[in-house]
C-alpha cells in the first residue's frame, strides 16, 4: 500500500501538510507554535492509532464505552537525531460492564499487532 503526502513552507518554521486527499495540517517549530512539530506529530500519531485499535476490538466484543481518551508522553534522546526513547501510553476509559481483562487485550492487541505507527517506531 502507497500513501502519497506533500509538505509546503508558508512562511519561518510553518509548513501545510496534507496526505492524500484528505484535510491539511499546519506543522510548525516547537518555538512557533502555530501548530505540533513533526515529533509531536509521531507522538500524536501512535495515539491515534492505537486509540482507533482499542476502539474497533472492544466495539466488536460490543463493550459499551461512554468516554475513551489516550494519553501520551515521550522521552527524547539528548544527540541528534534526538529520536524518542521511551514512549508511555495512559488508556483512560469508562463505559458500562466493561471487562477489564478485555481492554487489557485490547491494548496488547494494538501494541504487538495492529498498531502500525509504533510498529514503525520500533522498527
Amino acid at each position: 500500500m502507497k500513501i502519497n503526502a506533500q509538505i509546503n513552507w508558508t512562511d519561518g518554521l510553518q509548513f501545510v501538510a496534507r496526505a492524500g486527499n484528505g484535510p491539511a495540517v499546519v506543522l510548525d517549530s516547537s518555538d512557533g507554535g502555530s501548530g505540533p512539530s513533526p515529533m509531536e506529530l509521531v507522538l500524536i500519531g501512535v495515539a491515534g492509532c492505537t486509540a482507533i485499535d482499542v476502539i474497533m476490538i472492544l466495539q466488536k466484543k460490543r463493550a459499551d464505552i461512554v468516554d475513551f481518551e489516550v494519553n501520551i508522553s515521550g522521552e527524547r534522546a539528548e544527540d541528534y537525531p534526538q529520536r524518542y526513547t521511551r514512549i508511555h501510553i495512559e488508556y483512560v476509559l469508562s463505559g458500562r460492564d466493561i471487562k477489564p481483562n478485555a481492554v487489557e487485550q485490547a491494548i496488547q492487541l494494538s501494541e504487538t499487532k495492529y498498531c502500525s505507527a509504533s510498529a514503525s517506531l520500533n522498527a
